[in-house]
């Protein structure tokens, strides 16, 4: 009978020490960018105070910074959108916390809901829109921090025929 233990066989996990990294204290990887706007987005306690609405444009409020990174909150009325744009040299993550959100992409339309989590990468462009009778919320991490958003010219979408929101910071 062969008696080799995980012990025999890899050694001594103590012994290797490059396994016994700490956690990072801020996110380096798509997967931890994801996961930090889980854990936000889990929090209601962290934002749901913070939420305010603006009839006239996206409200935004930075929530969180961190090395390259920045953390964004925003609320959309109905009827509010960002216009059709990208991030510049920045890639992103981002959820639905409260409400729907319709996203137009060059691939299609895709309604999000909470809990949804979209990744897109540099040069991604798409028009956020809150086609629903209720109000929504979202949160967007981006990475580098947001520096640059180029607007696009409009594709054939429900915001086209009333022309896009111009708030002072489309976040999207």
């Amino acid at each position: 009978m062969n008696s080799d233990s995980d012990l025999q066989i890899a050694g001594d996990i103590l012994e290797v020490p490059h396994l016994l990294q700490a956690p990072r204290e801020h996110p380096a990887t798509v997967a931890e960018f994801a996961g930090l706007v889980r854990s936000l987005a889990a929090d209601a306690s962290a934002w749901r105070h913070l939420v305010r609405y603006d009839a006239t444009t996206r409200w935004y409020h930075r929530l969180r910074t961190g090395p390259g990174y920045e953390v964004w909150l925003l609320s959309w009325l109905p009827g509010q959108g960002s216009g059709r744009h990208d991030h510049g040299p920045s890639f992103g993550v981002w959820t639905v916390l409260e409400g729907t959100l319709t996203e137009h992409t060059e691939r299609g339309t895709r309604a999000l809901r909470p809990g949804t989590q979209k990744v897109f990468a540099r040069g991604h462009a798409h028009e956020v829109v809150n086609d629903a009778l209720e109000p929504a919320v979202s949160l967007h991490v981006y990475f580098p921090g947001l520096t640059d958003m180029p607007m696009h010219s409009p594709r054939c979408s429900a915001t086209t025929a009333r022309g896009p929101d111009t708030g002072a910071l489309t976040t999207a």
